[in-house]
């Protein structure tokens, strides 16, 4: 193996630097590249974004007023759903049964009683659903008494329900009926009042 001379050695040496320095340029164009390329492909992903994202901006704008619209329907429903029970409350149970269907429907004494009995129901219950006097009741069983308008109305729609629902009715028009509690009273003190006490004790002393 021969030992290379240093004319050799300095020549190798140049070669490496020529090679080195040709290089550099190369791989700064690759960088300039490669960065070029990457700023093209962020500025169309965000132009894309964008494109995609403006009719979607504009639904949700829509939403948000539907959901506006939709809460100021809800506020003024709720405003007439409690006039409504308040203007109803202690007027029965509301079959929603048309006058046609009401006189045309049989309704005698033994089918109210069965009616009755099926929705497992006192006659005090009934006449609380019809809105009548528990008396009126015992009197349409046995034929004293034949309803009529709206008490008729109410007990042909009445026989819609099952036992669970009346009920659920039942138990809607106590909550409805239930009176405010009223101020509670002012406990009265053991004893004498605070002025005569007052007074016992000067005395006292």
């Amino acid at each position: 193996m021969t030992t290379p001379t240093p004319a050799a050695s300095v020549g190798f040496v140049e070669r490496d630097v020529a090679r080195h320095n040709a290089a550099v340029p190369e791989d700064r164009v690759l960088a300039k590249i490669e960065m070029a390329i990457r700023d093209a492909i962020a500025r169309g992903a965000r132009k894309h974004v964008r494109s995609a994202a403006a009719p979607l901006r504009r639904d949700v704008r829509r939403l948000r007023q539907a959901v506006r619209e939709l809460r100021a329907q809800i506020t003024v429903l709720r405003e007439v759903a409690a006039r409504w029970a308040e203007a109803n409350a202690g007027r029965g149970f509301q079959p929603g049964v048309s006058e046609e269907e009401a006189r045309a429907a049989r309704l005698s004494p033994g089918l109210i009683r069965k009616l009755r009995v099926r929705l497992a129901l006192t006659q005090a219950a009934v006449a609380r659903l019809v809105g009548v006097s528990p008396a009126a009741v015992v009197q349409w069983e046995q034929g004293r008494a034949t309803p009529a308008g709206r008490n008729r109305a109410a007990l042909v729609g009445l026989r819609r329900l099952g036992r669970r629902q009346a009920k659920r009715v039942l138990a809607s028009m106590a909550t409805e009926r239930r009176a405010p509690a009223g101020k509670a009273r002012p406990r009265r003190g053991r004893g004498r009042p605070r002025v005569g006490r007052d007074r016992a004790r000067r005395r006292r002393r």
